[in-house]
């Protein structure tokens, strides 16, 4: 007999009238949803061929967790609660000591940080609340993967600019710009959870479950680029203005293709162009292997090895780049091949 969400039972149809096929409900699923007698359910006929049973009128429900610095080292506070909000989590519970009140609220501020929604809802001496003010199902995916597009690109723009000698102040908040694109791939990953675990959510965004996981999929090829922009940022930061390139030359003339090939990727979300996407992922191997040969010879000459060892970082970074855009490029062909893949029913 099923007792709860995530166990298995197997029960007979019967038959009633001669002709109306019947199936038991499980008393314990009719009591949570409030049902009773000639209370209207849907039934839906999904395309994988199961039939989905739902209360027309659902309770909604709340995911709770409570954290305790008296099982968690507080430095393991932060870790938690990010475990806490990627699992989609509404409600976080935090018991501490009176003495650790302190640490605790700068945790908090940090998670705030990096995650969207969270707000402290009341606070004490030994608990700190904290709830979600986001809904899930109201805040569609690709808006904030085009949100992590625009900034990992900003990023790039101005690392390019003042790599070829430009004002170092371009990139001053570089820090602050590589964190929103973090918090919007932990928001998507958030999404993507709940959308597993809930189809009213999934339904509300129009997006399928296995769709949610491509989209977690595009948002971690973004954020690694972001990493990698990150790493140029930082040099240029330390070398500006003491070192500069020349933005004709390798390796700073592959950034224009990455930049190209991303920002027709990112349109083929929409379009779905597969020959287009195609031409992008083969523009941005060619800079690969461009970038892959003039690492292989920096160091054959006779240079200064403090900017030959800053050419080959930059190198690195821009060729990894154009390796997870080709990533995200192959994962928007795997969407457009599921999308067409037609199913047909046979008998064994």
């Amino acid at each position: 007999m099923v007792k709860g969400p995530g166990e298995l039972d197997v029960r007979k149809l019967q038959v009633t009238g001669g002709a109306t096929y019947t199936l038991s409900l499980p008393k314990e699923w009719v009591k949570i949803n409030g049902l009773g007698a000639r209370d209207p359910i849907q039934v839906d006929w999904r395309p994988s061929g199961a039939l989905r049973i739902t209360a027309l009128e659902s309770v909604r429900e709340v995911r709770r967790i409570a954290i305790s610095t008296n099982r968690i080292p507080v430095d393991a506070i932060l870790d938690h609660l990010m475990g806490a909000y990627l699992a989609g989590t509404d409600r976080i519970n935090i018991h501490h000591e009176a003495n650790e009140v302190r640490e605790i609220k700068k945790i908090i501020r940090d998670f705030q940080r990096f995650t969207r929604g969270f707000e402290v809802e009341d606070e004490s001496d030994s608990q700190h609340t904290l709830i979600c003010l986001l809904n899930a199902s109201e805040m569609p995916l690709r808006s904030s993967l085009n949100q992590m597009f625009l900034r990992l690109n900003s990023i790039v723009r101005d690392v390019l600019d003042v790599l070829c000698g430009g004002d170092i102040q371009l990139i001053s908040d570089y820090e602050e710009r590589e964190r929103e694109i973090d918090s919007q791939h932990f928001l998507i990953e958030r999404q993507a959870g709940i959308i597993l675990d809930s189809y009213k959510v999934a339904e509300s965004l129009g997006m399928t479950r296995r769709q949610a996981v491509e989209h977690a999929n595009l948002a971690r090829c973004l954020e690694r680029m972001a990493d990698h922009a990150f790493q140029l940022a930082d040099m240029a930061t330390k070398f500006g203005g003491v070192l500069s390139f020349n933005s004709e030359n390798l390796p700073l003339n592959q950034i224009p293709i990455w930049q190209e090939a991303i920002r027709g990727l990112m349109i083929n979300m929409r379009t779905k162009d597969a020959r287009e996407i195609e031409t992008a992922r083969n523009a941005l191997k060619s800079a690969q292997l461009s970038l892959k040969g003039h690492e292989e010879g920096l160091w054959s000459g006779k240079r200064e090895a403090k900017k030959v060892l800053l050419e080959d970082h930059i190198s690195e970074s821009i060729r990894r780049m154009c390796a997870y855009a080709r990533d995200f490029g192959e994962t928007l062909l795997n969407m457009i091949a599921h999308e067409e893949t037609i199913t047909t029913r046979e008998q064994d």
